[in-house]
């Protein structure tokens, strides 16, 4: 296995924070999902747009959703023929219409 790249403090810092950054907002999107303030329909829209949002993975999602929980998300998901390490980016144009008829 490859050893990391050696950085310097001040390249470590800034990844740190960009790490925080990334992991706050997909936590707020998730959160929004579950309070209903965004709709599975929009949060693809977004993701089409958006590289955070776009490579949060589609099982938590779904877990996110009111309702769902862990087991249904991962049922839906093996129904669906949709692998668990899938992101909202890697979904092809046929699982997207799939999940959006499961959970319209």
């Amino acid at each position: 296995m490859p050893t990391p790249p050696k950085l310097t403090d001040e390249q470590r810092r800034a990844a740190l924070a960009k790490a925080a950054e990334v992991r706050k907002i997909r936590s707020e999107v998730k959160h929004r999902l579950k309070m209903g303030s965004v709709t599975l329909p929009e949060l693809l829209d977004q993701a089409d747009a958006d590289e955070v949002i776009a490579k949060i993975k589609v099982l938590a999602v779904l877990e996110s959703l009111p309702g769902v929980g862990k087991v249904g998300a991962r049922r839906s998901m093996e129904d669906l023929g949709i692998a668990e390490s899938r992101r909202l980016s890697g979904l092809g144009a046929k699982q997207r219409a799939a999940l959006l008829e499961a959970f319209s």
